[in-house]
């Protein structure tokens, strides 16, 4: 959420934001809006004043003995006056919230100006690509080959978009896992978290899943959302808390099931693994004081890209340009890992700052012991990593001429010792 205070005093810096995501100018439809409810509220304020004198010139006349009718009927009329006032503010308020809610985050002035991937900036790469002596297959057709990874069944038991793991691929699946949780609460200051993977209405609302994106969403006949991200409960820990500054950074991860209903695929990704309605994400969020963010974003990719680099598969981080971050980010690195069965680069791990746009929606602040002033606080947000996706790169960078793929010396010692998955395994 935006502050529109904030607004009324940078109209011009918000709209250029505005314009970093291809967006039109806002500023002055949402100073208008802004400037009629607070002329609204004004004017209620005046007809409370009013009748408060009314009030007291009844009290006079009647104790005077004189009729009071005439100003008893005025604090009547003043009372319709000022609901109508009342009822107006709270228009021009629904109204404006209802803006506000659908805009999305403000770019920081450093992130590149593009519409899209196309312009995104590399800022880093690490690992060598794999060479091999044959063609490399992609993540189903190894998986499929060594038959621990059922695709027909699951659209007999589901539909489309999930896949069952078996076997050795089923506890690569947990060991990774294990793996990542391990190094980000035990090296990297992260506090595991077990949380609900069904949330209210006012959970999504805090990280802004709603109301705009309820489309990519599943939602229970009870009223519950699934989670798309552990970002989600993460976040929302502290909704409506005021932390002591002291305490910050909180830095939480968890490894949930993620649901998403890919609205909007169709066609992108149809098979294999990369895009399935249901799946595994070990997630990390942090909440910051304000002047803390920007170094935070920097250490949790750096957490991020320390697990691929234990597991030595080669990536690129990149700079998102402003048309193709998320709806509450201020700047986002992605973490993309190399698939040789794809010949390319692909998606693991987004990290964002989004600044306080989630904290006012949660309306989560912070304060020094020493003073009364608060402020809101910052949240950050990054895959730590998506499981799956990790999954699919050890079978993809990691496979063998035979079919079978080694296991990267990482995660043996979560394999019981296994240092490959055969088909025979």
């Amino acid at each position: 959420m935006h502050d529109i205070k904030w607004i009324r005093e940078n109209p011009a810096a918000f709209d250029k934001a505005l314009g970093m995501r291809s967006l039109n100018p806002m500023a002055d439809t949402l100073i208008n809006l802004d400037k009629t409810r607070r002329k609204h509220l004004t004017l209620a304020q005046e007809i409370q004043a009013e009748r408060n004198q009314l009030a007291k010139q009844i009290g006079q006349a009647k104790s005077r003995g004189e009729d009071a009718s005439d100003i008893i009927a005025r604090v009547s009329q003043s009372k319709k006056a000022q609901s109508h006032a009342e009822d107006a503010a709270r228009t021009s308020e629904n109204e404006l919230n209802v803006m506000l809610q659908g805009i999305p985050n403000r770019p920081f002035d450093d992130v590149p100006v593009g519409a899209d991937e196309s312009d995104n900036v590399e800022i880093h790469t690490w690992g060598d690509k794999p060479s091999f002596d044959f063609t490399p297959k992609e993540h189903f057709d190894i998986g499929e080959g060594l038959s621990m990874m059922d695709f027909e069944r699951a659209v007999k038991i589901s539909g489309a978009r999930f896949v069952i793991l078996s076997g050795a691929l089923a506890r690569l699946e947990r060991a990774l896992a294990g793996f990542m949780l391990d190094v980000h609460t035990e090296e990297n200051g992260y506090t595991e978290v077990n949380p609900p993977a069904l949330v209210n209405d006012e959970t999504m609302y805090g990280t802004g899943q709603l109301p705009k994106f309820s489309d990519d969403l599943f939602r229970t006949q009870e009223g519950y959302w699934l989670i798309p991200t552990a970002e989600v409960p993460l976040s929302n820990i502290t909704r409506g808390e005021i932390l002591e500054t002291e305490t910050l950074p909180r830095r939480y991860t968890a490894m949930t099931w993620c649901f998403r209903s890919e609205a909007g695929s169709a066609g992108r990704d149809t098979r294999g693994m990369i895009r399935t309605h249901q799946f595994t994400k070990v997630e990390l969020v942090s909440i910051t004081d304000p002047d803390s963010s920007v170094a935070e974003l920097d250490r949790m990719t750096r957490c991020a890209e320390n697990i691929l680099e234990r597991l030595n598969l080669p990536y690129r981080t990149v700079v998102l340009a402003a048309g193709d971050m998320g709806f509450g980010a201020r700047r986002t690195h992605d973490i993309e890992v190399w698939l040789p069965g794809q010949n390319m680069y692909r998606e693991i791990s987004s990290c964002s700052n989004c600044g306080d746009f989630q904290a006012r929606r949660m309306n989560t602040r912070c304060r020094d012991k020493s003073s009364k002033d608060t402020q809101f606080v910052h949240t950050l947000n990054g895959s730590g990593l998506a499981v799956g996706r990790t999954l699919i790169a050890i079978l993809e960078n990691y496979q063998r001429a035979d079919g079978s793929v080694e296991i990267p010396l990482a995660l043996r010692p979560y394999m019981n010792g296994l240092e490959a998955i055969t088909a025979h395994e």
